[in-house]
C-alpha cells in the first residue's frame, strides 16, 4: 500500500515517511536539543559539534515545513530568533526516547565486546 502526502511523495511505510522527516544526521539531534528548552541558533550550533550554519539552517527550515519547530522572530535590534518544538514536534518525543534507550543499549553492548576503542560518544548525562 503506497501512501502519498505533501509534494507528491509516494511511501511504501509509516516508517519510510518517519525517516523522511526526522531522518538524517543532525534532525534528530536538533529535536533534542530543543526537547526541553528553547533556544537561539548560536546555542544549537554550540551544542551540535561538526554542523556548518548552512546546514543547520537548512535543517531548521525543513523540521519548520513539516510543522515540528516553531521558528520566533522578535522585533529587536539586533534580530533575536529563538526555535522551539510544536505541540506536533512534541510527538516525536517519545520516537526520541526509544532511540536514545536503544542507543545506549547498543554502546554499552560493544564496549562490553571490546570494541570500546571504536566507539567515541558524548557524556551520557548530557543527552538524557
Amino acid at each position: 500500500m503506497t501512501n502519498e502526502v505533501k509534494q507528491n511523495k509516494h511511501y511504501q511505510c509509516p516508517v519510510e515517511a518517519t525517516l523522511n522527516v526526522i531522518g538524517g544526521k543532525w534532525k534528530p539531534i536538533i529535536l533534542w536539543q530543543l526537547k526541553t528548552e528553547k533556544l537561539r541558533f548560536s546555542g544549537l550550533q554550540q551544542n551540535m559539534q561538526g554542523i556548518s550554519p548552512k546546514m543547520l539552517t537548512k535543517q531548521l527550515r525543513e523540521l519548520e515545513d513539516a510543522g515540528l519547530i516553531l521558528r520566533k522572530v522578535y522585533p529587536e535590534i539586533p534580530p533575536r530568533v529563538e526555535y522551539s518544538l510544536t505541540e506536533f514536534g512534541k510527538t516525536v518525543l517519545p520516537v526520541l526516547d526509544a532511540l536514545c534507550e536503544w542507543g545506549s543499549k547498543y554502546l554499552e553492548r560493544e564496549c562490553s565486546s571490546g570494541k570500546s576503542g571504536e566507539l567515541k560518544t558524548a557524556d551520557f548525562s548530557t543527552l538524557q
